[in-house]
């Protein structure tokens, strides 16, 4: 613990000298001064500058610090609001005898040098991952926005994939096992069908036009395709695809895959598109289309969700579907501590709500917590993305047999069935982007509650785990990939060079050097012959690689957030547009802390490349180049 204490006084700001640390000295007997770099009338000693004895934390931070609050917040260097950031307070300042601007002596580039340096290694010490460290792997979390976690007031949770992640093999399988069964009883023939997890992922899109199930990239543009259940050629999807582009407000034709819950779906549609081709399905059913099958499996999966059997065979066996998470509850008690009001916001029911969160965070709760402690508000059946849209009546729910009553305002402590975001909002007196929503479907969750309230977001996608190990051992392959590519444009560059040149000689032009115009008509073809036949064989090496880029994540799809080798994917431009913050669990909260302060990376454009690392042979200057651009 003394360790621990002396490696925290690194950070310390007081003075020796100072007449407050002569009392708190005096106050407490253990107190150790500090001494820092860069502060004046130092001695060489690092000791802690605070107290060893037991003290109520919360009456220490308020005698030494306050709290920005929202009616005297401001606007920062990156655009986010200063609620709740830290501050020392100003008697505490003139007793240090320090104005509030020159708190330490020198230049401050020295100082954040070295007092950053000294962070990472006590952060080392601790065992703590810095935020920069924890960006670089499975369990980061990613900004898309710059976003100040001390400036949100409230944090809402979706529950399902989101607070309770679900075996998606084991959910998604009996989903899918009752539609088979719905879809038997309407006369469709489904025997010798199988549920095949691998057969879709995240982000895709059903064309149900066509029968098909495309990945497209960020711009709509498809680049991979599957019919019924056979992958199509490159070939066959610029035929079929390269006129047009993707359209998600298309609704009539389109549908993005923007959860887990819709695996069971894509799979089952799917392989009875298969069976429609094969003419298997009985004319009876009428003439079906691509489009009609669709609505016939949308409606089979749907009555094995409403009718209620797959739930119940869930709550009665929550152990084979939900797969725990002990950091999770943890998480979200270290939000609730720091003064963050949670709130859950689920389309479940308060009957299955109810269980899987017993489930889920009970015995990982400290002092036999319960797991409605953690929430001011819970909202069951909240019927989500109309709760973010538009208003409903709002119901108490005032028994755990779920009887309920109507209400027009939500209290701290309360449980709730329906109701609107406004209402939450006027409830809480909380607004806007002092409200963060937490949740796995990019449009359900996170494009509506942005879109219609600008509440900031967060996506929850556990794939990028996976897809995250994927890219890793990938490595390699993609390095390969891209030096074959690079040879190719150079080997390319120079036959389009001869290639010129021997147009110029043709209409009896000059080429462009005088080296290439002396060249003789046999040495320019043969060199011509021989590029085009290397180009050749490395099409034939990158074609069979391009296709298996990223099967370590899906030997059909490849990679999730990406489309081809070089685009993002139409799923990474939705998360990119719509999710402030994203990662695959919210149990990665406890690798950071609630007064985190995001920062989104720096966004590459197609120049900037060339601007930061000038590919110019020779040593050949920048400068050179700007000289010779035309005034």
């Amino acid at each position: 613990m003394m360790d621990l204490m002396e490696n925290l006084g690194r950070f310390s700001i007081q003075k020796a000298q100072s007449p407050v640390l002569m009392a708190t000295h005096i106050k407490n007997p253990c107190y150790k001064p500090t001494n820092n770099v860069g502060f004046s009338n130092y001695s060489s000693n690092k000791s802690l500058g605070i107290c060893c004895c037991t003290h109520e934390p919360k009456m220490v931070g308020g005698e030494v610090f306050s709290e920005t609050s929202s009616s005297k917040s401001d606007i920062d260097y990156l655009g986010e609001s200063t609620k709740g950031d830290l501050n020392v307070k100003q008697e505490l300042l003139e007793a240090f005898g320090i104005d509030g601007q020159m708190t330490l002596d020198g230049p401050i580039e020295e100082i954040a040098r070295i007092e950053a340096k000294e962070a990472e290694a006590l952060l080392t010490d601790l065992g703590i991952p810095d935020p920069v460290s924890s960006r670089h792997s499975p369990h980061g979390i990613f900004c898309s926005r710059t976003l100040n976690l001390r400036s949100i007031s409230a944090i809402g949770y979706d529950m399902d994939y989101t607070l309770v992640h679900y075996n998606v093999t084991a959910w998604e399988g009996r989903a899918y096992d009752y539609c088979l069964d719905n879809l038997k009883s309407m006369g469709f023939p489904v025997d010798g069908l199988e549920f095949d997890p691998n057969l879709v992922i995240r982000g895709l899109i059903m064309d149900k036009e066509r029968g098909n199930l495309v990945k497209a990239d960020r711009f709509g543009y498809v680049k991979r395709a599957m019919h019924g259940t056979k992958m199509l050629s490159t070939r066959a999807v610029s035929e079929i695809y390269g006129r047009e582009l993707v359209d998600l407000r298309k609704e009539s034709r389109w549908e993005f895959l923007n959860t887990l819950f819709s695996v069971s779906e894509a799979v089952a549609y799917m392989q009875m598109v298969d069976r429609l081709d094969g003419g298997a399905i009985p004319a009876e059913l009428g003439r079906l289309d691509y489009r009609g099958l669709y609505k016939a499996v949308g409606k089979a999966l749907f009555r094995a969700h409403v009718e209620g059997q797959l739930k119940s065979e869930i709550m009665s066996n929550p152990e084979r579907f939900v797969e725990p998470d002990p950091k999770l509850p943890l998480a979200l008690l270290d939000q609730k501590e720091a003064g963050k009001r949670l709130l859950l916001i689920t389309n479940s029911d308060y009957h299955y709500t109810n269980k899987m969160m017993q489930h889920a965070f009970n015995r990982f709760l400290p002092n036999d917590m319960d797991w409605r402690a953690l929430f001011d508000i819970v909202i069951v059946s909240a019927n989500k993305p109309e709760f973010f849209q538009m208003s409903h009546p709002m119901y108490e729910v005032v028994t755990s047999e779920g009887l309920m009553r109507p209400c027009f305002k939500a209290q701290s402590g309360g449980l709730y069935s329906g109701g609107s975001a406004q209402m939450i909002e006027s409830s809480l007196n909380i607004h806007g982007d002092e409200i963060l929503y937490v949740g796995d479907h990019i449009y359900t969750d996170v494009s509506q509650s942005k879109v219609h309230l600008r509440w900031r977001t967060a996506l929850i996608c556990r794939e990028l785990e996976e897809e995250y190990i994927a890219l890793i051992h990938g490595q390699s392959h993609r390095a390969e990939l891209i030096e074959l590519i690079n040879q190719k444009e150079l080997v390319g560059d120079l036959f389009n060079q001869l290639r010129l040149a021997l147009q110029r000689r043709s209409k009896g032009r000059p080429a462009q050097t005088l080296a290439a115009t002396n060249l003789d008509d046999h040495e320019l073809m043969e060199s011509m012959k021989k590029l085009l036949i290397v180009m050749q064989r490395l099409d034939h090496k990158i074609a069979p690689m391009l296709e298996t880029d990223g099967e370590d994540f899906n030997k059909r799809w490849g990679y999730l957030s990406r489309a081809g080798l070089w685009d993002k994917s139409h799923l990474t431009k939705q998360i990119e547009k719509y999710a402030d913050i994203y990662t695959s669990r919210v149990s990665n909260f406890l690798h950071y802390t609630p007064f985190m302060y995001f920062r989104s990376q720096e966004q590459m454009l197609a120049h900037d490349s060339y601007c930061y690392s000038p590919p110019y042979p020779n040593d050949f200057a920048v400068g050179e180049v700007i000289k010779s651009l035309p005034v």
